[in-house]
């Protein structure tokens, strides 16, 4: 079901998700609706929000996302840096003066991910204690740390996004099994955007996908999203090969790239550090494939190569595609078409898209495969694979 034909505009991801409440020294926003981060009513706070908020308020929009999320500590860091940003004048600066779309450049998640490292770090311990729940003090913690530490968060910010979050690997899961329910085919997996390559190892990781176990359930990487709407296939399927790009790479077994990624999970979801640190040591384990360089032309060169008969050539990728060039993002579209095109029953190719929508309003899973060319549209997800809302 779900069946329809892929466009450019229905791939052109961007950046946000949901979330209202009160921003600090303001009246609550009553005439925002209280519902889930999904559906209707999540596109229309996303509305209201960008229609409330300006470009230099992007901190206080993505609080409210961030609350809408459930993370109260992430909103209230975000507030409290909105009210002090004065005292790191480099990174006011920087936010202030940023080229671009904030909110697509995702520089709210690299504040935020800047003041939990420096939090981990013990830099100042006030901070340290306000991320471990000793005290509720963010003004002062907040401030502190922007007044001590404004050059280290205004490089941090300068660097994207890391998150490489492994929750989304339940949907990628859920569409392989779709695959698997038609050819009973081994997986050939391209992944762009790679980052660390932990979703490269998704047959490593245990899986209760609406109730269908899935994968190695004996592996400490156990994903398990909430689960709306009818069961995924309840198929096997094997992982023959997997590899990815990324512009830089990130090595599993180095300790500044370990604290990286941690400092891009929000504090108070100890399940998701702890889900990170289990993957983390199964790529130890098990390194993956990753090369370094431009996604568009190493996805050309990886279309162009020999497919064998009897294995299901599969593109995946999640939360990328907003940071390609608009060439770049072109040129990859049209590889993966022009792949498409070339495809066969026995030498069949598929695409798996985890992204926002252009109007950043929800993230879908998208599916398309060849040789027929549908697209379906699987589900719509939370952004870090906490739901799904499977439409199969």
């Amino acid at each position: 079901m779900g069946a329809l034909k892929r466009d450019d505009r229905a791939v052109e991801p961007a950046k946000s998700g949901p979330t209202p409440v009160r921003l600090a020294d303001e009246a609550p926003a009553t005439d925002v609706p209280a519902s889930d981060a999904s559906g209707g009513d999540a596109r229309r706070l996303q509305a209201f929000l960008l229609d409330r908020f300006g470009p230099d308020e992007t901190l206080l929009r993505h609080a409210q996302l961030a609350r809408r999320m459930g993370s109260e500590l992430v909103a209230s860091a975000l507030e409290a840096g909105h009210r002090h940003l004065s005292c790191a004048p480099r990174t006011a600066a920087l936010i202030r003066n940023w080229i671009g779309d904030p909110a697509e450049a995702a520089l709210a998640m690299r504040f935020n991910a800047a003041l939990h490292a420096l939090a981990r770090q013990g830099r100042p311990p006030l901070l340290q204690a306000l991320y471990r729940g000793a005290h509720a003090d963010f003004d002062t913690a907040i401030a502190q740390a922007l007044t001590e530490n404004d050059t280290f968060v205004e490089e941090a910010m300068r660097h994207p996004t890391q998150t490489n979050e492994v929750g989304r690997a339940g949907a990628f899961v859920a569409a392989l099994m779709t695959l698997a329910s038609r050819h009973h085919y081994p997986f050939e997996l391209l992944e762009l955007g790679t980052s660390c390559g932990l979703n490269l190892n998704l047959d490593a990781y245990a899986y209760e996908l609406g109730g269908i176990p899935a994968g190695t359930q004996d592996s400490p990487v156990r994903i398990a999203p909430e689960w709306h709407g009818q069961q995924p296939p309840a198929v096997l399927f094997e992982v023959l090969s997997a590899r990815g790009i990324d512009l830089n790479p990130l090595d599993p077994t180095d300790p500044a790239t370990v604290e990286r990624l941690m400092s891009f999970i929000w504090a108070d979801e100890p399940g998701r550090l702890l889900r990170l640190e289990h993957a983390l040591d199964v790529a130890r384990q098990r390194r993956p494939r990753v090369e370094r360089g431009n996604a568009a032309p190493w996805l050309a060169e990886q279309l162009r190569s020999e497919q064998p008969a009897g294995v299901y050539r599969v593109i995946f990728h999640s939360m990328v595609l907003q940071y390609f060039s608009p060439d770049d993002r072109l040129a990859v579209i049209e590889a993966i078409h022009a792949a498409g095109q070339r495809a066969s029953a026995d030498r069949p190719l598929a695409w798996i898209s985890y992204e926002w929508t252009r109007d950043r309003r929800e993230v879908q899973l998208l599916l398309t495969s060849w040789p027929d060319g549908e697209t379906r549209h699987l589900a719509n997800c939370h952004p870090y694979g906490a739901r799904i809302d499977w439409r199969g």
